[in-house]
């Protein structure tokens, strides 16, 4: 998680396209959303839009261990509050942290 959430950034999650996609609808907090096409996705945020483009980048490899790598881009249209953008921000990235313990 991070202190603040600008209205477009992009960053690597690890995960795999159809990980990712099973985890979207409940990160997403049963809010609307819609895959557009490939690797688009679009989330209504009160009035506003969230617009999520991915794409697959190469594993990343350690010793004989291979992780998943995916470029994520994330674009709140001006109709999205800054309050807005980082209270869903902060339960999105809650619920897609990836580790163990």
């Amino acid at each position: 998680m991070q202190p603040d959430y600008p209205a477009v950034f992009t960053r690597e999650q690890g995960f795999t396209e159809a990980d990712w996609l099973s985890c979207l609808p409940g990160a997403v907090r049963g809010r609307g959303w819609r895959l557009v096409a490939p690797g688009h996705a679009e989330i209504d945020l009160d009035g506003g839009r969230l617009t999520l483009r991915w794409r697959m980048l190469e594993p990343r490899r350690i010793a004989l261990v291979r992780l998943p790598r995916l470029e994520v881009s994330y674009h709140f249209d001006a109709a999205v509050s800054e309050a807005t953008r980082v209270a869903f921000m902060k339960y999105f990235d809650l619920y897609m942290q990836r580790g163990g313990g």
